[in-house]
């Protein structure tokens, strides 16, 4: 019997070992750090005294943190493959989940959360996919789907889990809690499961070639990776990814390919935005959150995808990063930068329009846009 398994474990493509890996500890690392901020802020204001604002502050410096290491953090995976990061930064959350569990000051909350953003920047989604783009050259939509489906459930696996606690003991005691078991869970298995990619991966007879890799400048210096970058800060702002999305993702893309697909994604948000604007004179949110939503689960899908198209896999990880410092970003500036444009535009409703035009303009980019440097 045993031999039977190890067998059979041998024929299963390392590359899949690598997606089942992360789909656990994505959920698990997007459920205990990136969702629990939010469900501990309620005990956190009313034990330490600070405002919501002022807590909330500390989350921000995370995002904006974790934005401003991403690419330091995809050229190490290129270079050294995700093992060592991504146990490190599981540590690192560890230690800082800890450290949190005993903050008593809005200084130390901010410097635990500052920390707390190199620890995301090396164990989200961008290292995460960084690490599975690697290990396929065919099946990449799946593999990045598996993961994205699993990952999808962390809030509503975890939210409930860390609802419970908070009922049943203090919030510092919780967050130590949520600490022992993300060691438990995620350390190992990063230790011991991940592995660099191939350094030349095998192309089976008469496949066709994968086409040229651009290092991070080149991309840099293209038309179609500030497209890419605007669109992905977008996306940014507009929030949560959704399960149906991405199970329609995969399908469609193969049939039309994934730059027709991520402009249609675009579009698509647009639309969503504008019904948004006119929320007031619609007789009903269905078609506003039925289009939003499969956008959003597609979004995710569709930036990580594509960047490999265009850009290839050698240098996937450093171009990724510096694309998702718009994304990133945007999350870390949108409670106060959303707040000015609300004031400065002087309500949601053209707030809701500007951002429809941003998308719907980075959609039609996309689709014709080049890969051709610019001066």
């Amino acid at each position: 019997m045993g031999r039977a398994l190890l067998l059979s474990s041998r024929r299963v493509p390392y590359g899949w070992v690598i997606v089942g890996t992360l789909s656990v500890t994505e959920t698990i690392t997007w459920g205990i750090v990136y969702y629990g901020f939010a469900v501990f802020l309620t005990p956190m204001e009313r034990d330490l005294g600070f405002s919501r604002v002022a807590l909330t502050g500390a989350f921000s410096v995370g995002l904006a943190v974790s934005a401003l290491v991403g690419v330091s953090v995809g050229k190490w995976i290129d270079r050294h493959g995700a093992r060592a990061l991504m146990t490190v930064g599981s540590i690192a959350a560890v230690l800082l989940m800890v450290a949190w569990s005993r903050v008593e000051t809005l200084l130390q909350l901010y410097v635990v959360w500052a920390l707390m953003g190199l620890a995301m920047a090396a164990t989200l989604y961008e290292p995460a996919f960084a690490a599975i783009i690697g290990w396929f050259s065919k099946n990449r939509d799946k593999a990045l789907l598996t993961l994205t489906l699993a990952a999808g459930l962390a809030s509503t696996i975890f939210v409930p889990i860390e609802t419970w606690l908070l009922a049943r003991m203090d919030w510092r005691t919780a967050l130590v809690t949520l600490a022992v078991f993300l060691a438990v869970s995620t350390i190992p298995l990063h230790a011991l499961l991940l592995r660099p990619p191939p350094a030349a991966p095998a192309a089976g007879p008469g496949a066709a070639p994968e086409g040229r890799s651009f290092a991070l400048d080149e991309a840099l210096r293209t038309v179609v990776f500030w497209v890419l970058a605007t669109a992905a800060m977008t996306i940014g702002w507009i929030g949560a990814m959704q399960l149906v999305g991405r199970l329609m993702f995969g399908p469609i893309a193969s049939r039309f390919g994934h730059r027709p697909m991520t402009a249609a994604v675009f579009v698509v948000q647009a639309i969503a935005l504008a019904l948004l604007a006119t929320v007031k004179h619609l007789p009903t949110l269905i078609p506003m959150i039925v289009l939003m939503g499969a956008a959003n689960g597609m979004g995710t899908l569709a930036r990580a995808s594509i960047v490999a198209e265009i850009f290839g896999r050698r240098n996937y990880g450093a171009i990724s990063g510096a694309m998702a410092f718009g994304s990133n970003g945007a999350r870390a500036a949108g409670p106060v930068g959303a707040s000015l444009l609300l004031l400065a535009l002087g309500g949601y409703e053209p707030l809701f329009w500007l951002f429809a035009a941003v998308v719907l303009a980075a959609g039609i980019a996309v689709l014709f846009a080049r890969e051709e440097a610019h001066d």
